[in-house]
């Protein structure tokens, strides 16, 4: 059974997102995607029939508890797994492999090579693609530095940097490459509570000058709430929609609010309840929301 609840009258775009209908102007669809791995024993079904749309400058959150598959939509859309079922297309080409059009920023930043200066690091990308040469790249990549605030550690090495410097990189890393859309998957979630609010900030700054496109993966309510402005929930595995909400009002000056707390709790209720969802009745900061069985 699908319900749909909304505080405003649907435009024919959101009717079409929430009837999980493909609409022009979506950049990313995942249209009835389950994904499956195997083990010695049988083949796990991550996630069941899941649908969504990303818009372009979107800021898409995928949450959900452990288990639940998220990450493992993230590769899909990456192209590193290929659904069993369902499909998914970018800029209306179906996703059949990884490609320089979706770049993936890890929670573990050791993935940047040791040996490498932070400026190597980020044009190394630009360099091995062949998206830009010599004098081009490193220009692109001092310009990204720059707008993450690097700029002065250009020639240093990575074990130099925290663990918050190395996000930094990375996501210049990243960006360098302007991606049609950034994937990111739990990337703070190895950080410190105050390094991890400061990239949650920074993060959002960055998509106010830039307005990139981002898939973002967390299994934490309030990171969730303050990085997208649409959420995705997803059941318990294998991985189904349970909800999508408009969260654009929220920002980090909205924690410890009274309506972020009630939020944070009814999305809780929305992500455990084993029975029927919770009834959600139309309000300002629960707009637009569809729950799916």
């Amino acid at each position: 059974m699908n319900a749909a609840l909304q505080s405003h009258t649907a435009s024919d775009r959101l009717s079409a997102r929430q009837a999980n209908q493909p609409t022009a102007e979506a950049l990313l669809q995942v249209q009835g995607v389950s994904l499956e791995y195997r083990t010695p024993e049988r083949v796990v079904r991550a996630t069941h029939q899941v649908s969504f749309e990303i818009d372009p400058a979107d800021r898409f959150v995928l949450l959900g508890p452990s288990g639940c598959g998220k990450s493992t939509l993230l590769k899909a859309v990456a192209g590193f797994i290929q659904p069993s079922e369902g499909q998914i297309r970018l800029a209306g080409q179906q996703v059949k492999e990884p490609g320089p059009d979706r770049i993936v920023v890890f929670q573990e930043f050791d993935q940047l090579p040791p040996w490498k200066t932070v400026i190597q690091n980020v044009m190394f990308p630009l360099l091995a693609s062949r998206t830009l040469k010599g004098r081009e790249a490193e220009e692109r990549a001092r310009h990204y530095l720059e707008k993450v605030g690097l700029s002065a550690f250009a020639d240093a090495y990575p074990h130099t940097l925290s663990g918050g410097m190395k996000a930094r990189v990375a996501i210049a890393r990243a960006l360098a490459m302007q991606p049609k859309i950034l994937l990111m998957d739990e990337p703070f979630a190895a950080l410190d509570a105050l390094t991890r609010r400061k990239m949650q900030e920074e993060l959002l700054e960055l998509w106010e000058e830039v307005r990139f496109t981002l898939l973002f993966v967390t299994h934490s309510i309030e990171e969730a709430l303050v990085v997208g402005n649409r959420i995705l929930l997803l059941s318990p595995h294998p991985g189904r929609v349970r909800a999508e909400i408009n969260s654009h009002q929220y920002n980090l000056k909205s924690l410890g609010g009274v309506e972020f707390q009630a939020s944070a709790q009814r999305i809780h209720r929305l992500l455990f309840d084993e029975g029927e969802a919770p009834a959600v009745e139309p309000d300002l900061r629960f707009q637009d929301v569809r729950i799916a069985y």
